[in-house]
């Protein structure tokens, strides 16, 4: 991946994501990828003038994870699919689906998850 990876942390991610706008980049997604049963990273993707910029946020699967929604409204889309595939919680969305995004009938687990969640909790369940 090119562009710029910056590192943030819980408690900055929001800040960061408003500098990038001050600086006139457009939200383009997010991606989220599991690093081991318990942490995951998630990786916010922004551009101007084809120039790519990335936030690298590291984080425990069942942290809350402040939502950059009320930022660039587009982003509620992409963090309620993540909450519902990953089953990470996002706080703060503009909207939430409350991880009902997809249908139950469709999707009864978390897809990208190699570790199976509890769907009446936000944790980590067994592995597969």
């Amino acid at each position: 991946m090119k562009g710029e990876m910056i590192s943030v942390s819980i408690d900055t991610v929001v800040g960061e994501t408003a500098k990038i706008k001050v600086e006139g980049y457009r939200f383009v997604t997010m991606s989220c990828a599991e690093l081991d049963q318990t942490m995951i990273d998630i990786l916010y993707h922004f551009d101007k003038d084809l120039e790519l910029k990335h936030l690298r946020l590291t984080v425990l699967r069942d942290t809350p994870v402040p939502s950059v929604s009320p930022v660039y409204f587009a982003a509620f889309l992409v963090e309620n699919e993540i909450q519902d595939l990953f089953a990470v919680r996002f706080k703060g969305l503009a909207i939430d689906y409350e991880r009902t995004l997809y249908l139950d009938e469709e999707v009864k687990v978390t897809p990208f998850c190699k570790y199976t969640v509890e769907k009446t909790g936000w944790g980590v369940g067994s592995k597969q």
